[in-house]
């Protein structure tokens, strides 16, 4: 394995652990805060535990990123082991702080030269960029191959996902009143995307089932034009619908290929138990 350049990612990426230590991946654990209760990620807090505790939480929970301090205290430690270059990949700045604080602890840290890449998207979409970023290291390539790389992989990079409930969104203020009471009145199911780094809404449909059908008709747009492509469904404590969007793609697209992964704590706290959403990526 290559010792040259390590790979960092935050909890968001939700990849697993025995993957995360095949690939000699590390991860910064972001946090969920319920009352006075801070949990991390990933580490203190699992996907399942958390969707049971929203159920019976009387107040939605927080979230918050992680120290800076974390980040230096990694650094260092990737440094003492013999690395002399870090690629840390991170959710969008646009909803987390967490990307600038592992950029600010680089430049604290001297033996090892951070470079920090911005998805600008989070979830799957960016776990294909720190997978692809390890695979690249622990082939022996450099810092520098695997950032122009992580670049060019973002013309093919897509994400739409459907919200069940949407308090959720007006409490972290993508709703406002107005729309939040016409939306639930008229069972508005909106379908939001990534855009430049924010989440912001694509389109609003009145049915779950036209939400995802108009999701998988972006997706035929796309992987009609031929090549091979990696997909994603992600859920949010909907397990079972994620499994019937992921037979329907099977069925339906001969070139993709797709698994099944999720919204973890932080994310899910702000899109809620039942959301839905597929990702996908051209592979090389």
């Amino acid at each position: 394995m290559n010792k040259s350049v390590a790979v960092v990612t935050d909890s968001t990426a939700y990849l697993p652990e025995n993957i995360r230590t095949d690939l000699a991946i590390e991860m910064v654990p972001l946090n969920v805060v319920f009352g006075k209760e801070s949990y991390r990620e990933e580490v203190d807090l699992i996907t399942d535990q958390f969707y049971q505790k929203m159920k019976s939480a009387t107040e939605l929970p927080t979230t918050s990123q992680p120290a800076i301090g974390e980040f230096v205290t990694l650094f260092e430690k990737l440094a003492n082991e013999g690395y002399k270059q870090v690629v840390t990949i991170h959710l969008s700045s646009k909803i987390s702080g967490t990307f600038q604080s592992a950029v600010s602890a680089g430049e604290m840290v001297e033996g090892i030269d951070v470079y920090g890449f911005d998805t600008e998207v989070s979830c799957s979409p960016q776990g294909y960029y720190v997978l692809k970023a390890a695979r690249m290291a622990n082939a022996g390539q450099d810092a520098e191959a695997i950032m122009e790389k992580l670049t060019a992989m973002k013309e093919t990079a897509k994400a739409y996902f459907m919200v069940d409930n949407l308090n959720h969104l007006h409490r972290g203020g993508r709703l406002s009143g107005a729309q939040l009471l016409v939306g639930n009145l008229l069972k508005i199911k909106p379908i939001l995307h990534f855009e430049e780094g924010s989440i912001v809404p694509f389109e609003k449909v009145r049915t779950e089932k036209k939400a995802l059908s108009r999701i998988l008709s972006l997706l035929e747009q796309d992987v009609s034009v031929g090549g091979k492509y990696i997909a994603t469904v992600i859920h949010a404590d909907n397990l079972s619908g994620a499994e019937q969007l992921q037979a329907t793609i099977r069925e339906t697209f001969e070139n993709v290929e797709v698994d099944i992964s999720y919204f973890g704590p932080v994310i899910g706290t702000h899109l809620g138990a039942g959301s839905l959403g597929v990702s996908w990526q051209k592979q090389d």
